[in-house]
């Protein structure tokens, strides 16, 4: 990342307008939020995090405040980047900057939704960042009109980052886990991304079965822990619960 880039606190009327912009910008009117929720989130406990080239907002981050097992959480709703500055490490510095923030209120799990047919954000949700999945919501927010979801379904999987557990700290510091002796994978198309705007049938019936086999798999025991791109596919790599190298996860509840 340009070292002139400069993470922070949103904190201003104005400040919100500009995360809201960049998110239409981003996704189209459809599925943005307005300024409201930036204001709801910084007077809840939530956080929204900016990232600044001088003056100019070139990224942000949205997240709730939330509570499970009576143990504070962050719902990292929404991250965005404009396109003149993405893959440049903007997005991982903003979540670094986000987790940092967490630790220091006492929060040590922050959660998200992401698509699985999205193999580039999945790979930085579970490979660059060190999250994990065990839960997979089926038309999570409803097919919506947004051009970015092409008419689908919006299948996730819940990420779940455990920021203090020696798994993130290890990924973090570049030195990737081993992975557990039962490994499971379930293989993708690798264009299925693209496949999503020029086959809709095709990329429903990809999305159709990868749910299936993923749902099968996490009602086993399975966590999604990482994936693998190759040249036509990409694997998700699932290994048991309690044999996720530096990580002791608690019993799944919804409260």
């Amino acid at each position: 990342m340009a070292a002139e880039i400069q993470i922070r606190h949103c904190t201003s009327l104005d400040e919100f307008d500009q995360c809201v912009s960049l998110e239409r910008l981003i996704w189209g009117d459809a599925i943005t939020v307005p300024n409201g929720i930036f204001v709801v989130a910084k007077h809840t406990g939530g956080q929204v995090l900016g990232a600044f080239d001088e003056d100019k907002l070139v990224g942000f981050t949205l997240a709730l405040a939330g509570l499970r097992t009576m143990q504070p959480l962050l719902h990292s709703h929404m991250t965005a980047v404009l396109p003149d500055y993405q893959n440049r490490g903007l997005g991982r510095s903003l979540k670094i900057f986000q987790r940092r923030d967490a630790l220091n209120r006492g929060i040590r799990l922050v959660e998200w939704t992401f698509d699985p047919l999205e193999i580039k954000n999945a790979r930085f949700n579970l490979v660059r960042l060190g999250a994990i999945a065990r839960r997979f919501i089926p038309n999570c927010y409803g097919v919506t009109a947004s051009p970015a979801h092409a008419g689908l379904p919006t299948d996730r999987l819940l990420a779940e980052w455990w920021l203090d557990s020696e798994r993130v700290r290890r990924i973090l510091s570049d030195s990737p886990p081993s992975l557990a002796s039962d490994v499971v994978r379930v293989s993708i198309p690798m264009n299925v991304s693209e496949t999503k705007f020029t086959d809709a049938t095709e990329a429903a019936t990809v999305q159709r079965h990868l749910g299936q086999r993923l749902e099968r798999r996490l009602a086993a025991g399975y966590v999604v822990t990482g994936i693998e791109p190759h040249i036509s596919s990409a694997d998700y790599i699932l290994e048991p619960a309690g044999e996720i190298d530096g990580l002791q996860l608690p019993p799944i509840r919804n409260d």
